[in-house]
């Protein structure tokens, strides 16, 4: 089997599903890349961290497109984006460097758990109400921390995190999309650095692998993403999106319960 063919689609997946519906690509990448790893019969016991650490390396280049679009609307707020951006790297690197000593069933359960969520959210459309103000540096700092942690252990993108937050503190939506995108990189950076640091002191992973990030695939998933991350937002406008994000959650539960079995 052509496994090439395989990473690009799940990247055209990936790609059109973040453009159409607003959701980070984690949640659908690693899942489908743990199906295909174990296919390709790599070691069990770091299944989990190569896909989480490969979809997470996506996310330091697909998210450098999404800040530039936000940016050219001028929806980031670089100043809350600069405060937070040195505790989401320390907390994604942290994060990043403990997971790498956790057995792969614990982070399966907690990633599920993470899908469950994102699920029921998106299945209910759960949207936050304004009801605080923004921290000071200190407080932005260890938010940020927070964010960064949990999203290089689900190798999400923080949206999920960085958004109801922000928009609860009286960040505007637009604004709050476009200063989540901005984390996303420094995620993206910091969190790639925890698994390849950590990947390093592992003997036998699969040929092509830079610590626990596997170069092909994810060499072939940003190269088909990128391109359809536009196409699919521009669909957005056209498409029935409520039912699709109805449809899309109930595709997170199965596709979330189908991981975990696999891995148990």
């Amino acid at each position: 089997m052509e496994w090439w063919g395989v990473y690009l689609a799940i990247g055209v997946a990936v790609g059109f599903l973040a453009g159409l519906l607003g959701i980070g690509g984690g949640m659908v990448m690693v899942p489908m890349l743990v199906f295909v790893f174990t296919a390709k019969g790599f070691p069990a016991e770091h299944m989990m961290h190569l896909a989480l650490a490969t979809s997470m390396a996506t996310i330091a280049f697909t998210s450098l497109s999404s800040v530039l679009a936000h940016h050219r609307h001028a929806a980031v707020d670089w100043v809350v984006a600069r405060a937070m951006a040195p505790g989401i790297m320390v907390g994604a690197l942290a994060a990043t460097l403990v997971a790498g000593f956790l057995p792969t069933r614990p982070l399966a359960i907690f990633f599920t758990g993470f899908m469950f969520y994102a699920a029921t959210r998106m299945f209910f459309e759960v949207k936050p109400k304004p009801s605080r103000q923004l921290p000071g540096a200190a407080g932005l700092f260890g938010v940020g921390a927070g964010i960064g942690a949990l999203s290089s252990v689900l190798a999400a993108g923080g949206a999920f995190l960085s958004i109801p937050f922000l928009a609860r503190c009286n960040l505007p939506l637009p604004r709050a999309i476009g200063t989540a995108a901005a984390n996303g990189f420094p995620i993206g950076v910091a969190g790639t650095a925890g698994y390849v640091l950590n990947g390093l002191r592992i003997e036998g992973l699969p040929e092509g692998s830079l610590g626990y990030v596997h170069l092909p695939a994810l060499a072939l998933i940003v190269a088909a993403s990128i391109p359809l991350a536009p196409l699919g937002a521009r669909l957005a406008h056209r498409l029935p999106v409520k039912r699709l994000r109805i449809v899309f959650a109930l595709l997170l539960l199965g596709l979330a319960l189908r991981m975990l079995a696999n891995l148990w």
